[in-house]
């Protein structure tokens, strides 16, 4: 399972950890996340993540 990085902000998405607040669940891999889906921290959109 690969963590990926925000290009904006740094955040990082770890798919273990899943985001709960998201509604994404522990072991969500990055790919399989929805296409809306953006970061928990500045609302980047997933494709400025890159992994980590």
């Amino acid at each position: 399972m690969d963590s990926y990085r925000c290009g904006l902000c740094g955040y990082v998405y770890n798919p273990r950890a899943g985001e709960p607040g998201q509604g994404i669940e522990a072991r969500t891999e990055f790919g399989d996340l929805p296409d809306t889906w953006a970061c928990s921290r500045c609302g980047a959109e997933k494709n400025l993540f890159r992994k980590a």
